[in-house]
């Protein structure tokens, strides 16, 4: 008689259910709000956690979840051709220092890849961009801004002929970088590189699961389109 696979649960060692940790992390993570602003929102809600819980479930099942979303989202996008995409990177500051935080996106806005680094230059531009690519594929375009490191970077994997430069050209990796901004200003900056990197990259995919593009589609389109993405949230891990 073949023995059945045990599945591995993680919310097993947690009093509270799973869909309260699910809450609480998509409400940290999606929204600009702090700790204890989550703390006192549940709270509200009849839930009594501490701000220290909100941190706990966040540090330990947000790269869980972001990586379970992330894991089928890649499956999907890797079916079609990635015609473009939009490289930028911003500066963060760490404890005085200063750090890059690098971000791709693709021609819907959706952000593919985000990366931390100590420095600016050729070899981050070129780590980045493997990352990227080793991930999602190839792409037939790649717009940045003025950065020598770019181009310095794709001469070394041979795409400069897919390179594409110029003025507003660039607004979509801009603009994805808003988000992420309004989470900085609520958590009062980052104290560490390794936290800057784990929440980037949760971040951004929270973000792209709940991104339904509000302003192009209908009403009753958004509201089915947000069931359907709060549903799976409510699966994952499940």
């Amino acid at each position: 008689m073949a023995r059945q696979k045990k599945t591995h649960d993680p919310f097993r060692w947690f009093d509270s259910s799973p869909e309260v940790i699910r809450l609480v992390v998509m409400m940290y993570v999606k929204y600009p709000l702090s700790l204890r602003n989550v703390e006192d929102l549940l709270f509200e809600r009849g839930i009594d956690i501490c701000h220290e819980t909100v941190r706990l479930w966040w540090t330990r099942f947000g790269p869980m979840f972001a990586a379970e979303i992330r894991r089928k989202r890649v499956q999907h996008m890797r079916a079609y051709t990635h015609w473009r995409w939009h490289l930028d990177e911003v500066y963060v500051r760490i404890n005085g220092e200063m750090r890059y935080l690098w971000r791709a996106v693709d021609h819907e806005g959706e952000v593919l890849e985000s990366f931390v680094t100590t420095t600016r230059d050729k070899a981050a531009a070129l780590k980045f961009i493997k990352k990227a690519m080793k991930r999602h594929g190839r792409t037939s375009a790649i717009v940045t801004d003025g950065l020598r490191s770019y181009g310095a970077a794709l001469r070394e994997i041979g795409a400069t002929d897919r390179q594409d430069q110029g003025r507003w050209k660039n607004n979509r990796a801009e603009n994805s970088h808003l988000p992420f901004r309004r989470r900085e200003r609520a958590m009062e900056r980052f104290r560490k590189m390794k936290t800057l990197q784990k929440f980037a990259a949760v971040h951004g995919t929270v973000h792209n699961h709940f991104n339904q593009e509000r302003h192009l589609i209908s009403r009753d389109l958004y509201r089915e389109r947000r069931s359907a993405a709060l549903a799976e949230w409510r699966a994952v891990m499940g």
